[in-house]
């Protein structure tokens, strides 16, 4: 049994998959409205192993997206998988919403919508936050993209659903079946740009 936690965007979701024949295979899966991912993470996830007539002491591994995306919504999930897999002595293995996003949708490129003209961007291993502008001279080929606004701006781009925890877990399948873990204290929230009270805090000091 292997849990998924997505807390990055305006609604996250969890899930529950398992190896079948030697293929992962999505068990269940359940959205979490924004705004609630602190209150309602953990009740969530009981009950989703509850409805597979299992328990936290079935889970093998934990898969978390840890961003880029909602500092908090970032925290909130990265917290949780880490308390869960330290507390059951399960491994963690985190990956990045742009990299699902760019498996999803096919391509070696990724766009997420960061706000004040900007988007996370990744191509190949390397994430950035750039302007549009930006990552059209960076890009020859195709962006995955799923929001409206990224569409808008880059309309060559190839639209697909938001990702999902049930899309983390796939895209992470292959490092679940070899072993490839993290170390769960080393994993930090991939933020690609600071929050606004690091900025605010550092112009102050500057000031």
């Amino acid at each position: 049994m292997l849990l998924g936690i997505d807390t990055c965007g305006a609604t996250g979701s969890i899930a529950l998959a398992g190896w079948c024949a030697g293929e992962l295979r999505l068990l269940a899966e359940d959205e979490l409205a924004g705004k609630t991912y602190s209150a309602q993470l953990t009740p969530k996830i009981q009950q989703l192993l509850e409805a597979q007539q299992s328990s936290p002491q079935d889970l093998q591994a934990i898969v978390v997206v840890h961003g880029p995306g909602s500092f908090t919504g970032v925290r909130v999930g990265l917290s949780a998988a880490k308390g869960l897999a330290d507390a059951l002595h399960v491994p963690l293995l985190a990956v990045s919403r742009l990299a699902i996003l760019a498996s999803k949708a096919g391509t070696g490129a990724a766009a997420l919508d960061a706000g004040r003209g900007e988007f996370y961007f990744r191509i190949g291993r390397d994430e950035a936050l750039l302007t549009p502008e930006e990552i059209r001279a960076r890009v020859s080929g195709e962006i995955g993209v799923c929001e409206e606004t990224a569409a808008q701006a880059f309309p060559e781009a190839v639209r697909v659903a938001f990702p999902t925890a049930g899309d983390a877990l796939h895209y992470a399948r292959t490092r679940l079946a070899s072993g490839d873990y993290d170390d769960a204290a080393g994993i930090d929230g991939n933020y690609v740009r600071r929050s606004d009270a690091e900025l605010f805090a550092r112009h102050g000091a500057r000031r």
